[in-house]
């Protein structure tokens, strides 16, 4: 069984069993592993079986396949939906609106957009304003939205802009935030177009995301966008939104710290990490972040009052708020962590990886699993985390980080 994980993850031999045995150790032998194993084996199956495939004799280019076949079908239910027609300038605007409209969790801790604009005012993003046709900075700040600001000059200005934003990071105060709801954007016109292009094709996406600033910018695409585009920039938008409030509950968590302009600046370019760590590995927060999501009875309020509340650690399945607008994506759901081992190769029922292999157009041999691997690997690391005696370590650990950044303040 410990081979199924191992050779699902891609892991490294024989650190990987070596890894297991001591989280195995720690937790009280649970036979976590072998438990996992066994469920993403049997909802593999059941998978195959909603797909029409044999489950006990279907090959990975078969699986392969039919999956290509049912994510071009939803492409098409999703495209109905929104409506989009031929115009690809509204294309962007309606996901902004549908993902606006879905019942998930958008409340966020981010940069106060009045504070976004004094920050492009003391460094003032030069190129973006040539490239979109702005005389003035004022008339740039006032027709466009800060977040798409801050992606143009992500795009085109020069390090020695970069360097400054995130010196004015850094001096960055609790106050310069506020709590409010993530902010989706979508810039249309032919020069956002222009100012997109080299981007997007050497990205392969349309998404960019700003943790500090809690916003997402859909970039415009060209007229002869991929197909599978509505689907793709619909999903990796709601993940957009689910990272961005991970990283917003940090910063709420770490607010009193003296050094929270360095936090924010970190931030701005990585996923935000903890000291906490279970027989050797370290725990990135968005890991705990999803533990606690997904145990709400674990909330301890000593730890993360009162800045963190229990809705701040709410998280999102994109399969479920799809599936509330079409029965069609109900097939994706709790599928994942889930894949079909064959041939000692996985080939992934993971949404998101079905999806970019379709937009891709990429042959059986150059499939993707990384989002598979990445949901794995949170599971398996997500139950071992629910045995009481490592519960209490991280819960322990990460007082004692509180408590230390607090004697700092």
């Amino acid at each position: 069984m410990t081979r199924v994980l191992s050779e699902l993850l891609g892991a490294k031999e024989p650190q990987f069993r070596l890894g297991l045995k001591q989280l195995e150790q720690a937790a009280g032998l649970p036979s976590e592993d072998i438990r996992l194993s066994s469920e993403v084996q049997h909802k593999t199956q059941d998978k195959l079986r909603e797909l029409s495939l044999d489950p006990h004799d279907t090959t990975g280019r078969e699986l392969y396949g039919a999956l290509q076949q049912r994510v071009k079908a939803d492409n098409a239910a999703l495209s109905e939906l929104l409506g989009t027609g031929t115009d690809e300038h509204n294309l962007m605007p309606r996901i902004e609106r549908l993902v606006a409209s879905l019942d998930v969790p958008k409340q966020v801790f981010a940069l106060k957009l009045m504070v976004a604009k004094k920050l492009l005012r003391k460094n003032p993003a030069k190129k973006v304003m040539k490239q979109l046709g702005y005389r003035s900075l004022e008339s740039m700040l006032k027709h466009e939205m800060a977040p798409a600001l801050f992606a143009a000059a992500y795009m085109v200005e020069s390090a020695q802009w970069h360097k400054a934003t995130l010196a004015a990071y850094k001096k960055l105060l609790p106050s310069d935030f506020e709590v409010r709801d993530a902010i989706i954007c979508s810039p249309a016109s032919d020069r956002w177009e222009k100012i997109s292009r080299e981007y997007i094709e050497k990205n392969r996406q349309n998404i960019m995301s700003f943790r500090e600033l809690g916003a997402v910018v859909l970039l415009p695409l060209p007229a002869d966008r991929v197909e599978g585009a509505p689907l793709a920039t619909t999903l990796l938008t709601l993940r957009a939104v689910n990272d961005i409030r991970v990283s917003s509950a940090y910063l709420k968590l770490h607010q009193v710290r003296p050094d929270f302009g360095a936090i924010v600046a970190d931030i701005s370019r990585t996923e935000p990490q903890t000291k906490a760590e279970i027989a050797g590995n370290l725990l990135p927060w968005k890991l705990v972040h999803r533990y606690f999501a997904h145990h709400k009875d674990a909330y301890n309020p000593d730890i993360f009052a009162p800045h963190v509340q229990p809705e701040d650690l709410q998280w999102h399945s994109a399969e479920d708020a799809l599936a509330q607008i079409h029965p069609r994506f109900e097939f994706w759901q709790h599928a994942a962590h889930l894949g079909l081992l064959h041939e000692g190769e996985a080939v992934s029922l993971n949404f998101l990886d079905a999806v970019l292999n379709f937009c891709n157009k990429l042959p059986y041999e150059q499939r993707v699993v990384t989002y598979l691997r990445d949901h794995l690997w949170h599971e398996l690391m997500l139950r071992y985390l629910q045995q009481g005696s490592l519960e209490q370590t991280v819960h322990e650990q990460l007082n004692d980080e509180l408590v230390d950044q607090s004697v700092l303040s």
